[in-house]
């Protein structure tokens, strides 16, 4: 049953990857119609071979590999994988378990509940409150959201699961100028309307104002949700939790903390003060695959209330039956019923690093970010536009002699993907085409932050910088 032969080619074609990939060029360095005609070939009746497909596969996708998985890899927000998560992912693929009901996997549940719990410990938020392992942070928002929309709408009298959305109270949703746009599409996909929610304004950093929250609320009625934002996917900013949550306690609202990044200061003894206040929410989203450095699908969602949450997820049928007594089916705290083991990779990953080992990869990296735009800004005519208070630097190149800003920042950024030293992107901030860096990845070192300072720099030389 088991296929030594397939299986050592593919632990050799996945070590060739891995130690190629610190040197490796780190963007894709094919086109798409170059990708479609090495991988699109008819569909043979009778199928290939498995090593013939596994070797081909690997051959024909190289081009267009991004090594994302690697230590110069700055553009979004993604962490690579740790070889122990990496090496409890290739588990459970192999495992193949379903964790959905405790029935299917005992083992992928009692997992689940125990990362669960490390997270809600290292992250300082309540240790009653509910996790489930979804996707990612898009997921998680959505996840917590629902319990959000169902716990207000409850408080009014309306039961959204039973009687869904049509003649119930209008929910009034309040998020910041700067709120991440997966927050949007959360409430998109929850009947609640991003076009229906209300704009609070932010400041220079793109930190909700507190004025601008307590004039919005004081024009609400009824049900009320204040989303907020723990790490600007920008500029790397908190937005003041603590005032925000008096002000929604006050109003018998709900707040839900989007943190699929920033989350995780809340595990280092040095930053989390930009948290202060976190736990006063009633419901968070993090992406362990940003900052824990675990493989993707990983998104964690986590909710005081344990029954709005349980509510708002649940699913029975005749043949899926509850489980029994402290066991935990999976089901009910996400929106999916068969998925993967997401909690082996999580807990591999939390406990070979400990407490101090991930307020360590999480000060690492917003150090290097430091240094990184030190070293950016000492150059004449390079200008950072934000405060680096985590691992987010935004960075703009201004001509000295006059011109074109906004042109040369792109002209540098392209250049230096086409360059491959490191990859990076851009970005609009506060009407200024910028440039954005995200140190997230556990193996960047200095060396690689002063290597991809210089390949910057003189990027920026070559497109007429003086």
């Amino acid at each position: 049953m088991v296929d030594e032969p397939l299986l050592k080619q593919t632990l050799d074609l996945a070590r060739s990857f891995l130690e190629e990939l610190p040197r490796r060029h780190v963007g894709a360095r094919a086109d798409h119609a170059a990708r479609l005609d090495a991988l699109r070939r008819p569909l043979a009746d009778d199928g290939v071979g498995a090593d013939r497909v596994v070797a081909e596969l690997a051959r024909d996708v190289q081009p267009g590999l991004v090594a994302s998985a690697g230590p110069r890899y700055f553009g979004f927000v993604i962490g690579g994988a740790m070889p122990v998560a990496l090496a409890a992912d290739w588990l459970t693929s192999a495992w193949d378990q379903n964790a959905g009901l405790y029935a299917a996997s005992p083992a992928a549940s009692v997992v689940e509940q125990v990362a669960g719990d490390w997270v809600v410990d290292l992250l300082g938020l309540p240790r009653t409150a509910s996790v489930g392992f979804v996707t990612g942070g898009q997921m998680a928002n959505t996840t917590a959201l629902a319990a959000a929309r169902y716990a207000v709408l409850r408080r009014a009298g309306w039961d959204v699961e039973e009687d869904g959305l049509i003649g119930a109270p209008a929910v009034q949703v309040l998020l910041g100028d700067e709120a991440h746009v997966t927050v949007s599409a959360a409430l998109r996909m929850l009947g609640l309307g991003q076009r229906r929610a209300i704009r609070v304004p932010a400041d220079d950093q793109g930190r909700m104002r507190v004025d601008g929250l307590r004039h919005a609320l004081a024009g609400c009625d009824g049900p009320t949700i204040v989303c907020a934002q723990a790490g600007n996917v920008n500029s790397g900013a908190f937005d003041p939790l603590e005032e925000i949550a008096a002000l929604v306690r006050a109003r018998e609202g709900w707040l839900h903390v989007d943190g699929a990044f920033g989350l995780w200061a809340g595990a280092s003894p040095d930053l989390r003060h930009h948290v202060a206040g976190v736990a006063l929410a009633d419901s968070w989203a993090t992406d362990a695959h940003k900052w824990l450095n675990v493989p993707y699908d990983s998104g964690i969602a986590i909710v005081a209330d344990r029954a709005a949450h349980r509510a708002a997820m649940t699913l029975r049928a005749s043949y899926l039956l509850p489980a029994e007594g402290a066991q935990r089916d999976p089901l009910d705290w996400v929106p999916e019923t068969s998925r993967r083991a997401r909690g082996f990779a999580v807990y591999a990953a939390l406990r070979c690093l400990g407490r101090r080992g991930v307020a360590g990869l999480v000060d690492r990296c917003c150090g290097l970010a430091r240094r990184m735009a030190a070293a950016l800004a000492a150059a004449p005519g390079v200008r950072i536009l934000n405060d680096v208070v985590l691992n987010q630097v935004l960075v703009r190149f201004e001509p000295t002699a006059g011109g074109d800003a906004d042109a040369l920042t792109r002209a540098v950024i392209a250049r230096v993907q086409r360059d491959g030293v490191c990859w990076l992107g851009g970005t609009r901030w506060r009407g200024f085409d910028a440039m954005r860096i995200s140190v997230s990845n556990w193996s960047t070192t200095e060396a690689d932050i002063d290597r991809s300072a210089a390949a910057i720099l003189a990027a920026a030389g070559a497109e007429g910088l003086t």
